[in-house]
């Protein structure tokens, strides 16, 4: 049997429990067994994270780089004194039944596809934001979930925050009158990348993996490590970046304001229209350092605002989110909310931090009680994210686009359809057909 065919038998005798083998003989107070896989960047965070909960234990970390791959173990086990199995291919820990969980730090590109499998093996995924490279990724990630009956959560880890909790609580007793105009916006300062010639992959780098689906092509530095991100072949730019959170948290506070009204703001914008482009840097980054982007929810306006180049404090805050409406208006930055009356004076404020440890148990609590987590893939890691991919296709094209829930497209712009995905998926990293998942 090979793997694609194991995958997908055994993922059917799973149903919606933990992995057969880790639910014979298991009470709720027993450890969850995870692999954490993409370790250098915001991986390694993610590592530290997991390994500190004292329910989970990590068997394996994988990373396609020997230089990380290393390092991480020995901080594992020094940490935990219990050292992880290295490896380099995240489809060993899929094979082994003890593993519960995928916990993935990966680049963008590499999202979607162990998401899937890890789906298919019946294991459950706690993936990074955006929930894929592109639209039909996400969509793919959310098919194989529901398929599968697995939890997945995204790493939008204010949805676990306490004080963004407490903001949403506010708004949600109606306190901000009628709302229908939200914003969010980002200016983390980034420098630029220079234009570096082509080169050789470092040694123990196994770049053709690192890859995956994406073009065959000569490895630069800059293409490699951190500033992946800022090109169309592996990333989604600042908006899938940094913006998904802001976004995220603005999506959150006009859905929630809009609920206080005893209304429901739709789950995808009638329109998105987006401005900007590479302003300021002369670089090799393809993204916009510079962003405007808008979303119609016919009714209710939703922005982003992004520049990359220099500190601002917008509401005093260098980045964040606010909702706005005739009767006030709430600001919700990285560790505190603030709320005004309709002139502008501050009339409640609350301070906290971002909850990475929260988001991670909550996803370690709803593998065993089998609910949604705080950020379910489909009903809120996914709208969130496609919010990112709908500006970057708008941006991308030069107009407004819309798009048609019913038929998971841009309609008749063909255009805007050839960057629903990829144009083609390397083998042997095929994304699979929804019908196939």
């Amino acid at each position: 049997m090979d793997r694609r065919t194991f995958l997908q038998s055994s993922a059917s005798a799973t149903g919606c429990a933990l992995t057969a083998s880790a639910q014979e003989g298991r009470s709720p107070n027993d450890r969850v067994t995870v692999c954490v896989m993409g370790v250098r960047g915001r991986g390694s965070s993610l590592l530290t994270t997991f390994a500190s909960l004292p329910d989970v234990d990590v068997k394996y970390v994988c990373d396609l780089d020997e230089n990380v791959l290393g390092a991480r173990v020995e901080q594992t086990a020094a940490k935990t004194g219990r050292k992880p199995q290295a490896i380099a291919d995240y489809r060993h820990a899929l094979d082994d039944k003890s593993v519960d969980a995928i916990v993935a730090g990966t680049p963008d590109h590499w999202h979607a596809l162990p998401t899937i499998h890890a789906c298919q093996a019946g294991k459950d995924v706690y993936v990074e934001k955006p929930d894929g490279h592109n639209i039909i990724e996400g969509q793919t990630m959310v098919a194989g979930m529901k398929k599968h009956g697995r939890v997945v959560q995204l790493g939008t880890q204010a949805r676990s925050g306490i004080f963004q909790a407490s903001a949403m609580k506010y708004i949600s007793e109606g306190n901000l009158g009628k709302v229908r105009f939200a914003k969010a916006w980002e200016s983390s300062k980034q420098g630029s990348i220079g234009n570096p010639p082509d080169g050789e992959p470092p040694k123990g780098v196994d770049y053709n993996t690192w890859l995956g689906p994406a073009p065959k092509r000569a490895f630069n530095p800059k293409r490699f490590h951190g500033n992946w991100r800022w090109f169309f072949d592996y990333g989604t730019g600042d908006l899938g970046n940094d913006g998904v959170h802001r976004l995220d948290v603005a999506r959150w506070a006009l859905e929630t304001a809009v609920a206080a009204e005893g209304k429901q703001l739709p789950t995808i914008p009638k329109v998105v229209s987006a401005h900007g482009g590479k302003y300021y840097f002369d670089d090799a980054q393809e993204w916009p350092d510079t962003m405007m982007v808008t979303y119609d929810y016919a009714g209710y306006l939703l922005t982003y605002e992004m520049r990359v180049w220099n500190r601002y404090p917008l509401h005093e805050e260098s980045e964040g989110a606010a909702v706005h409406g005739d009767g006030g208006y709430v600001v919700i930055g990285n560790s505190r909310w603030r709320a005004f009356d309709e002139r502008g004076k501050l009339v409640k404020e609350e301070k906290n931090v971002y909850q990475d440890v929260a988001h991670a148990q909550n996803f370690i609590d709803c593998m065993r009680s089998r609910e949604k987590p705080v950020a379910d893939l489909e009903t809120v890691g996914h709208p969130s994210s496609l919010l990112c991919h709908l500006g970057n296709v708008a941006w991308r094209v030069g107009r407004t686009v819309k798009f048609d829930p019913a038929t998971y497209s841009f309609g008749k712009d063909q255009a805007a359809n050839a960057l629903l995905t990829r144009k083609e998926y390397r083998k042997p990293w095929l994304l699979p057909k929804i019908s196939e998942v």
